[in-house]
Protein backbone atom coordinates (compact mmCIF):
# COMPACT_ATOMS: atom_id res chain seq x y z
CA UNK A 1 0.00 0.00 0.00
CA UNK A 2 1.35 3.19 -1.15
CA UNK A 3 1.84 5.76 2.19
CA UNK A 4 2.93 9.36 0.88
CA UNK A 5 1.57 10.74 4.26
CA UNK A 6 5.49 12.00 5.11
CA UNK A 7 5.67 13.78 2.15
CA UNK A 8 2.20 16.19 3.08
CA UNK A 9 1.95 19.34 4.14
CA UNK A 10 -2.09 19.51 4.32
CA UNK A 11 -2.56 22.31 7.32
CA UNK A 12 0.68 23.78 7.40
CA UNK A 13 1.39 27.59 6.66
CA UNK A 14 4.38 28.73 4.77
CA UNK A 15 5.90 32.37 3.95
CA UNK A 16 7.70 32.80 1.04
CA UNK A 17 9.61 36.11 0.46
CA UNK A 18 10.32 37.33 -2.84
CA UNK A 19 7.93 34.36 -3.84
CA UNK A 20 5.57 36.45 -6.26
CA UNK A 21 8.20 35.51 -9.05
CA UNK A 22 10.98 32.97 -10.22
CA UNK A 23 12.76 30.53 -7.81
CA UNK A 24 10.35 31.88 -4.82
CA UNK A 25 7.72 31.33 -6.85
CA UNK A 26 8.54 27.79 -7.86
CA UNK A 27 9.28 26.90 -3.92
CA UNK A 28 5.54 28.46 -3.43
CA UNK A 29 4.03 26.12 -5.56
CA UNK A 30 5.69 23.45 -4.45
CA UNK A 31 4.87 23.38 -0.93
CA UNK A 32 1.19 24.53 -2.20
CA UNK A 33 1.04 21.34 -4.54
CA UNK A 34 2.00 19.00 -1.01
CA UNK A 35 -1.22 20.79 0.31
CA UNK A 36 0.30 24.03 2.26
CA UNK A 37 -1.17 27.16 2.93
CA UNK A 38 0.96 30.01 1.38
CA UNK A 39 1.74 33.47 2.09
CA UNK A 40 3.85 35.30 -0.66
CA UNK A 41 5.65 38.57 0.50
CA UNK A 42 7.19 41.31 -2.38
CA UNK A 43 7.16 44.86 -2.72
CA UNK A 44 5.22 44.68 -6.39
CA UNK A 45 1.64 44.07 -5.61
CA UNK A 46 0.82 43.67 -8.77
CA UNK A 47 3.27 40.61 -8.90
CA UNK A 48 1.89 39.42 -5.76
CA UNK A 49 -1.65 39.55 -6.94
CA UNK A 50 -0.61 37.06 -10.21
CA UNK A 51 1.63 34.85 -7.86
CA UNK A 52 -1.27 34.51 -5.45
CA UNK A 53 -3.75 34.00 -8.39
CA UNK A 54 -1.23 30.89 -9.88
CA UNK A 55 -1.01 29.45 -6.54
CA UNK A 56 -5.02 29.40 -6.54
CA UNK A 57 -5.26 27.84 -9.75
CA UNK A 58 -3.54 25.18 -8.41
CA UNK A 59 -6.22 24.92 -5.74
CA UNK A 60 -4.33 25.99 -3.31
CA UNK A 61 -5.10 28.48 -0.11
CA UNK A 62 -2.68 31.70 -0.86
CA UNK A 63 -2.49 35.55 0.10
CA UNK A 64 -0.01 37.91 -0.60
CA UNK A 65 1.47 40.53 1.86
CA UNK A 66 3.88 43.56 1.02
CA UNK A 67 7.02 44.15 2.64
CA UNK A 68 10.56 45.37 2.71
CA UNK A 69 12.93 42.40 3.95
CA UNK A 70 15.21 44.94 4.74
CA UNK A 71 13.38 46.68 7.40
CA UNK A 72 12.46 45.07 10.63
CA UNK A 73 9.15 46.25 11.57
CA UNK A 74 8.11 45.57 7.60
CA UNK A 75 9.50 41.94 8.54
CA UNK A 76 7.83 42.07 11.73
CA UNK A 77 4.39 43.07 10.32
CA UNK A 78 4.94 40.48 7.60
CA UNK A 79 4.83 37.49 10.28
CA UNK A 80 2.59 38.74 11.68
CA UNK A 81 0.14 39.18 8.95
CA UNK A 82 1.22 35.88 8.12
CA UNK A 83 -0.27 34.10 11.38
CA UNK A 84 -3.14 36.34 11.63
CA UNK A 85 -4.35 35.37 8.55
CA UNK A 86 -3.79 31.29 8.85
CA UNK A 87 -3.38 30.88 12.25
CA UNK A 88 0.03 29.73 12.59
CA UNK A 89 3.54 29.57 10.22
CA UNK A 90 5.22 26.27 10.08
CA UNK A 91 7.67 26.92 7.36
CA UNK A 92 9.61 30.13 6.12
CA UNK A 93 11.46 30.41 2.56
CA UNK A 94 14.24 32.71 2.69
CA UNK A 95 14.02 33.87 -0.81
CA UNK A 96 13.79 37.37 -1.23
CA UNK A 97 17.29 38.68 -3.13
CA UNK A 98 19.16 41.22 -5.52
CA UNK A 99 22.41 40.97 -7.19
CA UNK A 100 24.50 44.21 -8.76
CA UNK A 101 27.44 43.45 -10.58
CA UNK A 102 30.18 45.20 -10.72
CA UNK A 103 34.40 44.72 -10.00
CA UNK A 104 35.49 44.89 -6.23
CA UNK A 105 38.21 47.95 -6.64
CA UNK A 106 34.79 50.36 -8.28
CA UNK A 107 32.13 48.92 -6.41
CA UNK A 108 30.25 51.41 -5.07
CA UNK A 109 29.70 51.21 -0.86
CA UNK A 110 25.82 51.77 -0.71
CA UNK A 111 25.16 48.99 -3.35
CA UNK A 112 27.51 46.72 -1.36
CA UNK A 113 25.01 47.50 1.86
CA UNK A 114 21.77 47.24 -0.76
CA UNK A 115 23.01 43.76 -1.54
CA UNK A 116 23.87 42.53 1.88
CA UNK A 117 20.84 43.92 3.62
CA UNK A 118 18.94 42.11 1.08
CA UNK A 119 20.40 38.88 0.33
CA UNK A 120 21.84 38.30 4.08
CA UNK A 121 20.01 40.27 6.88
CA UNK A 122 16.86 40.02 5.53
CA UNK A 123 17.23 36.01 6.00
CA UNK A 124 18.47 36.75 9.49
CA UNK A 125 15.36 39.40 10.07
CA UNK A 126 12.86 37.04 9.10
CA UNK A 127 14.26 33.54 10.51
CA UNK A 128 14.51 35.34 14.53
CA UNK A 129 10.77 37.07 13.79
CA UNK A 130 9.40 33.99 12.56
CA UNK A 131 11.37 31.48 15.11
CA UNK A 132 8.55 31.13 17.95
CA UNK A 133 5.92 30.11 15.63
CA UNK A 134 8.15 27.61 13.96
CA UNK A 135 8.91 26.73 17.58
CA UNK A 136 5.47 26.19 18.52
CA UNK A 137 4.40 24.27 16.10
CA UNK A 138 6.88 21.55 16.96
CA UNK A 139 7.84 20.69 13.50
CA UNK A 140 9.11 23.99 12.00
CA UNK A 141 11.02 24.54 8.64
CA UNK A 142 13.45 27.12 7.91
CA UNK A 143 14.79 27.13 4.26
CA UNK A 144 17.63 29.76 2.80
CA UNK A 145 18.22 30.63 -0.32
CA UNK A 146 22.01 30.67 -1.05
CA UNK A 147 23.88 29.86 -4.17
CA UNK A 148 26.82 28.21 -6.34
CA UNK A 149 28.49 31.63 -5.50
CA UNK A 150 27.93 30.26 -1.49
CA UNK A 151 31.11 28.08 -2.57
CA UNK A 152 32.91 29.25 -5.16
CA UNK A 153 33.92 33.20 -6.72
CA UNK A 154 33.32 35.14 -9.72
CA UNK A 155 34.74 38.47 -10.43
CA UNK A 156 31.80 40.51 -11.22
CA UNK A 157 29.89 39.51 -8.16
CA UNK A 158 31.55 40.09 -4.50
CA UNK A 159 28.73 41.90 -2.91
CA UNK A 160 26.62 38.55 -4.02
CA UNK A 161 28.98 36.46 -3.44
CA UNK A 162 29.91 37.32 0.16
CA UNK A 163 25.84 37.75 0.92
CA UNK A 164 25.06 34.10 -0.18
CA UNK A 165 28.27 32.39 1.37
CA UNK A 166 26.82 34.31 4.54
CA UNK A 167 23.55 32.62 3.84
CA UNK A 168 25.01 29.15 4.39
CA UNK A 169 27.11 29.96 7.73
CA UNK A 170 23.84 31.80 9.36
CA UNK A 171 22.15 28.51 8.06
CA UNK A 172 24.40 26.20 9.99
CA UNK A 173 24.27 28.58 13.01
CA UNK A 174 20.07 28.87 12.74
CA UNK A 175 20.71 24.63 12.14
CA UNK A 176 22.53 24.34 15.33
CA UNK A 177 21.00 27.33 17.67
CA UNK A 178 17.74 25.75 16.92
CA UNK A 179 17.31 22.19 16.38
CA UNK A 180 16.56 21.26 20.16
CA UNK A 181 13.41 23.59 19.02
CA UNK A 182 12.18 21.25 16.54
CA UNK A 183 12.91 23.08 13.77
CA UNK A 184 15.36 22.20 10.95
CA UNK A 185 17.12 24.89 8.59
CA UNK A 186 18.94 24.10 5.38
CA UNK A 187 19.84 26.24 2.39
CA UNK A 188 19.74 25.66 -1.29
CA UNK A 189 22.24 26.59 -3.81
CA UNK A 190 21.04 27.77 -7.16
CA UNK A 191 23.45 27.18 -10.05
CA UNK A 192 22.61 28.81 -12.87
CA UNK A 193 18.42 29.48 -13.23
CA UNK A 194 16.32 30.96 -15.77
CA UNK A 195 15.36 34.07 -14.17
CA UNK A 196 14.48 37.80 -14.40
CA UNK A 197 17.60 38.17 -12.85
CA UNK A 198 19.97 35.73 -15.30
CA UNK A 199 17.94 36.84 -18.53
CA UNK A 200 19.62 40.40 -17.94
CA UNK A 201 23.14 38.93 -17.12
CA UNK A 202 23.09 36.63 -20.30
CA UNK A 203 22.54 40.25 -22.41
CA UNK A 204 25.07 41.92 -20.63
CA UNK A 205 27.71 38.46 -21.05
CA UNK A 206 26.50 37.64 -24.60
CA UNK A 207 29.07 34.55 -23.84
CA UNK A 208 27.27 33.33 -21.03
CA UNK A 209 24.41 30.85 -21.93
CA UNK A 210 27.21 28.33 -23.93
CA UNK A 211 29.42 28.40 -21.22
CA UNK A 212 26.79 27.17 -18.82
CA UNK A 213 25.37 24.80 -21.22
CA UNK A 214 28.97 23.58 -21.92
CA UNK A 215 29.71 22.92 -18.20
CA UNK A 216 26.36 21.74 -16.89
CA UNK A 217 25.75 17.83 -16.96
CA UNK A 218 22.05 18.20 -17.53
CA UNK A 219 22.70 20.25 -20.40
CA UNK A 220 20.30 23.26 -20.07
CA UNK A 221 19.55 26.00 -17.86
CA UNK A 222 17.29 25.38 -14.40
CA UNK A 223 14.42 26.91 -14.41
CA UNK A 224 11.59 27.60 -10.96
CA UNK A 225 9.93 24.56 -11.34
CA UNK A 226 13.01 22.70 -10.81
CA UNK A 227 12.49 24.09 -6.88
CA UNK A 228 9.22 23.18 -6.43
CA UNK A 229 10.01 19.49 -5.83
CA UNK A 230 12.95 20.39 -3.27
CA UNK A 231 11.09 22.61 -1.55
CA UNK A 232 8.13 20.51 -0.30
CA UNK A 233 10.91 17.34 0.22
CA UNK A 234 12.74 19.88 2.87
CA UNK A 235 9.20 21.06 4.55
CA UNK A 236 8.11 17.72 4.74
CA UNK A 237 8.41 15.02 7.50
CA UNK A 238 10.35 13.26 5.54
CA UNK A 239 13.15 15.59 6.20
CA UNK A 240 12.79 15.77 9.74
CA UNK A 241 16.56 14.81 10.21
CA UNK A 242 17.94 16.71 7.32
CA UNK A 243 19.75 19.64 9.07
CA UNK A 244 22.29 22.22 8.04
CA UNK A 245 22.74 21.34 4.74
CA UNK A 246 23.52 23.17 1.85
CA UNK A 247 22.32 21.58 -1.35
CA UNK A 248 23.18 22.12 -4.73
CA UNK A 249 20.03 22.48 -7.20
CA UNK A 250 22.57 23.14 -10.40
CA UNK A 251 22.07 20.41 -12.98
CA UNK A 252 25.73 19.07 -11.77
CA UNK A 253 27.34 22.47 -12.26
CA UNK A 254 29.33 22.89 -9.37
CA UNK A 255 30.50 19.35 -9.15
CA UNK A 256 32.94 19.86 -12.36
CA UNK A 257 35.51 22.08 -10.38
Amino acid sequence: MRDASMFDLTGRVALVTGGNGGIGLGCARGLAKAGARVMLAGRNAAKNTEAVAALAALGAEADSVIADVTEEASVTAMVARTVARFGGLDILVNNAGINIRNRPEVYDIADWHRVIATNLTSTMLASKAAHPHLKAGGRGRVITNGSMLSIFGLPFHAAYGASKGGVVQLTRSLAVAWGGDGITVNCLLPGWIDTELTRRARTDMPQLNDNVLSRTPKGRWGEPADFEGIAAFLASDAAAFITGVALPVDGGFSVQG
